[in-house]
């Protein structure tokens, strides 16, 4: 059985085009059947495109409330019968609605090791905190902002010489590493949450 994806971006879409690829090149059973934008121009959209993937643009500024909107994205999610929405830059929280209508099927990466430096610029905050270790962490949405159970987290040195740029580029690898290692495992029905924990099989 191959798993259904459907993914949500706001920007270039590089972990975006990760996961298409280790789906196209046979490492997980999966395949992205929609990608969905709050962002007219993300270059994610023209990532889908190449690749004949459905890319749609939502436009949050059409609606009046949060949850019409998630509504909107629900709604497409579900007429292509998504199995696993992932979410891949997208810089909106995802509400209730979103929640209730794919309960512990919705994934995010994160740059930096939850549960140090949720919310924006991780790998920023990690750098001028000075912490010799940063890294990325897969891990499920809930209600929260980057604080759902743990699936995979990849750690990265600082090196000296170290830029927030140059970290980041590197947290960046790893996070095309363990992205689809994560979609391949939900995929194989590997993963349980119990409580807190996500538990590997």
């Amino acid at each position: 059985m191959t798993l259904k994806i459907g993914v949500l971006v706001s920007g270039r879409g590089s972990n975006l085009q990760a996961i298409i690829d280790a789906c196209d090149e046979g490492k997980i059973p999966a395949q992205v059947v929609v990608v969905i934008s709050d962002v007219a121009g993300a270059p994610a959209l023209e990532r889908a495109r190449s690749k004949e993937i459905d890319a749609v643009h939502v436009n949050y500024s059409d609606f009046s409330e949060k949850t019409d909107y998630e509504k909107a994205v629900a709604g497409i999610l579900k007429d292509h019968h998504v199995e696993l929405v992932c979410l891949a830059g997208y810089m909106r929280l995802v509400g209730k609605v979103l929640l209730d209508a794919f309960p512990n099927r919705i994934m995010n990466i994160h740059p930096a090791l939850l549960p140090s430096f949720p919310g924006l610029d991780a790998q920023k905050q990690a750098f001028d905190h000075g912490v010799r270790f940063s890294g990325c962490t897969v891990h499920f949405i809930d209600d929260g902002v980057d604080t759902g159970p743990i699936i995979l987290q990849a750690v990265v040195p600082v090196r000296q010489d170290d830029t927030p740029e140059t970290l980041a580029q590197r947290i960046l690898a790893e996070e095309h590493r363990i992205y689809p290692e994560a979609i391949g495992l939900f995929a194989g029905g590997k993963l349980k949450i119990e409580g807190r924990k996500v538990v590997l099989d």
